[in-house]
């Protein structure tokens, strides 16, 4: 079944290369809703079907994406579905599954994806038209990480860590309200709160 999909696939991209080649200039419009209707099919595949290694770097790139050897992909990646060909994934990279990578802001760019750098999970890489966004060599990007600037060979980046505001005294399922909840809540000192003595407050702050 799957095979045959994949196949199928393949078919249909020579045949639509073959179709464009033979469109007249004022057809541009059908033309371009031929190809947008195939990359469509073609990324929903990629994204659902099984084989990180294999059948979803080989349908990225029959949709234009240029993917080097021993790239993994993982499930429900989302490669720009309108300027598939604006990336480039490096060998030996690995993004992890709900990535999305956006190549163009009004008007195509250029993400690169460096050899054997890792995307964690659920990261979101977009690059301004006309540029281009540069994923370092062997780079980690931390999953949740939101990427819109070059990333330095080698380096390890991500968002800050989720921080801890209060302890939770009435439980939010248990909470007649959400009132209530907010009522329960008692606030956590920090560790520089109680550490560090010279830390200026709301009230130092309006009294300077």
């Amino acid at each position: 079944m799957l095979n045959s999909l994949i196949d199928a696939g393949a078919r249909w991209n020579s045949e639509v290369q073959t179709m464009e080649r033979g469109v007249a200039r004022p057809q541009g419009q059908s033309k371009s809703k031929l190809k947008a209707g195939f990359n469509y099919i073609l990324h929903l595949m990629a994204r659902n079907l099984p084989g990180g290694y294999s059948t979803r770097p080989f349908l990225h790139r029959l949709r234009g994406v240029t993917i080097g050897r021993g790239v993994w992909i993982g499930e429900d990646v989302f490669l720009d579905g309108g300027y598939p060909e604006s990336i480039e994934i490096r060998e030996n990279a690995a993004i992890a599954m709900r990535c999305t990578v956006v190549g163009h802001t009004k008007g195509a760019g250029r993400v690169i994806i460096g050899k054997g750098a890792v995307i964690g999970a659920g990261s979101l890489i977009i690059c301004s038209s006309n540029k281009t966004l540069t994923i370092g060599e062997g780079a980690v990007v931390s999953a949740g990480s939101t990427v819109c600037n070059d990333i330095p060979p080698y380096t390890l980046c991500g968002p800050p860590r989720v921080k801890m505001f209060a302890k939770v005294t009435v439980p939010f399922l248990e909470a007649s309200s959400s009132e209530d909840f907010r009522r329960g809540l008692r606030p956590l000192r920090t560790p520089m709160q109680e550490v560090d003595p010279h830390r200026k407050t709301e009230k130092d702050d309006c009294n300077s």
